[in-house]
């Protein structure tokens, strides 16, 4: 299932390429774009981090990361995380878009391209796991008819230390509307 889950995608102007090493420079610019947003994610890309975090990235087997192209820019990155083969889940998450971009729709264009794909390789589940400080990323995944199940009481220790109250989001395959 991987094999078919873990692939390149496109919607026009919209790529998701694998992340490589080829795409470091390029990727780290546009997350030192927005150094005020590291501290609400888990792991930080902000410069002074961005080598270690983004090696830790591409060297995690159960991560499946994309770098995001609009056009020929490279303007983030997403990713397939904690996939359940079994139980056919998988999470969207490690999700960065340049700030420019943002309110584009271009956010909510490769997340309809990510799960429409996801529940055509044959996942029945997919969730999004988001830092109850991040009102943003929560709107925007309700806004793709996402449902929130609860929140995770302290469910990890972010790379600031903080220790993290997480909202645990699902959409099922049954109830997508594409």
């Amino acid at each position: 299932m991987r094999d078919a889950l873990y692939v390149e995608l496109a919607d026009g102007d919209l790529r998701l390429v694998k992340l490589a090493e080829a795409h470091r420079e390029a990727l780290g610019a546009a997350c030192a774009a927005d150094a005020d947003v590291w501290p609400i994610y888990s792991s930080s890309f902000d410069p002074e981090h961005f080598d270690a975090a983004f090696d830790a990235l591409l060297g995690n087997p159960v991560r499946m990361p994309y770098a995001v192209f609009a056009g020929e820019r490279l303007v983030g990155m997403t990713a397939w995380l904690r996939p359940d083969w079994s139980a056919q889940t998988v999470e969207i998450g490690s999700s960065y878009i340049h700030p420019d971009v943002r309110g584009t729709g271009l956010n909510g264009r490769l997340k309809r391209l990510m799960i429409g794909h996801a529940f055509a390789a044959g996942i029945r589940r997919i969730e999004f796991r988001i830092d109850e400080r991040n009102k943003r990323s929560q709107a925007a995944v309700a806004k793709l008819g996402c449902v929130k199940e609860g929140v995770l009481r302290s469910e990890r220790i972010t790379w600031t230390g903080f220790v993290r109250d997480t909202g645990l989001w699902s959409l099922l395959a049954g109830e997508w509307g594409g």
